[in-house]
C-alpha cells in the first residue's frame, strides 16, 4: 500500500546533525591526544559539541512525540537518536577525565584508538546520511561492513593495550586510570557499531 500522508523529513536533518557532532567530538579527542598535555581547548570544544548534540536529541524526541507520520518506526527513531547521543556522551565523559585523573602521559595505543574512533564516526555519519534516501541494504552494505571492521580493530587495540597494562610494569594507580579510559573509548567505538546495527534493522524493516 502506498502511504499518501507526508512524512516528516526534518528528522533526517536532526539525525545528520547528531552524527556530525559525533564526528566533531571524535576529531577533537584525536587532536587532544596528539597535543597532550595541552587539553583544555579540545575538552571545551567537546563539551560544546555535547551540549549542542543534547539539544538536537531533545528536539528529535519532542518531534517524535508530536508527529503523526514518522519516517520509520518510533522505537527505531528513539534508538537511533539515543545511540548517537550515547557515543557523544562517552567521548565527553572521557575527555573530562584526563584532568580529573591527573594523567601525565599519552600512550601510543590510546592515540591509535582515537584514530579508530574518528574513522568509525565518519563511517557512521555516512550511513546516517544515506538513510535519508536509501531503503536498500545493498546501498549501505559497504559502509556498515566498514563500521564492523573498525569495531573489530578497536577491540584488537584495546585488548593489546589492556594486556600490556597488566604485565606488571605499570604502577597500579595508572593501571586503574587507563583501564577506565580505554573502557570509555571502547564504549564509544562499540556505540558506532550499535548504531550501525540499528540502521541496518531500519533498512531491512522499511526496504
Amino acid at each position: 500500500m502506498i502511504n499518501l500522508l507526508p512524512k516528516d523529513t526534518v528528522f533526517f536533518d536532526l539525525f545528520e546533525g547528531l552524527a556530525k557532532h559525533a564526528v566533531s567530538c571524535a576529531t577533537h579527542l584525536r587532536t587532544l591526544a596528539k597535543q597532550f598535555p595541552e587539553t583544555d581547548v579540545e575538552v571545551q570544544r567537546i563539551r560544546q559539541d555535547e551540549h549542542e548534540a543534547d539539544n538536537l536529541a531533545h528536539k528529535a524526541l519532542e518531534r517524535l512525540d508530536q508527529t503523526f507520520i514518522t519516517p520509520f518506526d518510533r522505537e527505531d527513531i528513539h534508538e537511533l537518536v539515543n545511540g548517537i547521543d550515547d557515543i557523544i556522551d562517552n567521548i565527553d565523559a572521557l575527555a573530562k577525565r584526563f584532568k580529573i585523573y591527573h594523567v601525565d602521559a599519552m600512550p601510543t595505543p590510546f592515540k591509535q584508538q582515537t584514530e579508530v574512533l574518528v574513522q568509525a564516526t565518519l563511517a557512521l555519519s555516512d550511513a546516517v546520511h544515506r538513510l535519508r534516501k536509501s531503503r536498500k541494504l545493498s546501498e549501505l552494505k559497504a559502509v556498515l561492513i566498514e563500521i564492523h571492521r573498525l569495531e573489530s580493530l578497536g577491540d584488537d587495540v584495546n585488548h593489546a593495550a589492556v594486556t600490556k597494562l597488566f604485565e606488571g610494569d605499570t604502577p597500579p594507580l595508572d593501571v586503574l586510570k587507563w583501564t577506565r579510559l580505554y573502557d570509555f573509548i571502547e564504549e564509544a567505538i562499540d556505540g558506532c557499531e550499535d548504531v550501525g546495527n540499528t540502521i541496518e534493522r531500519i533498512v531491512l524493516k522499511n526496504g
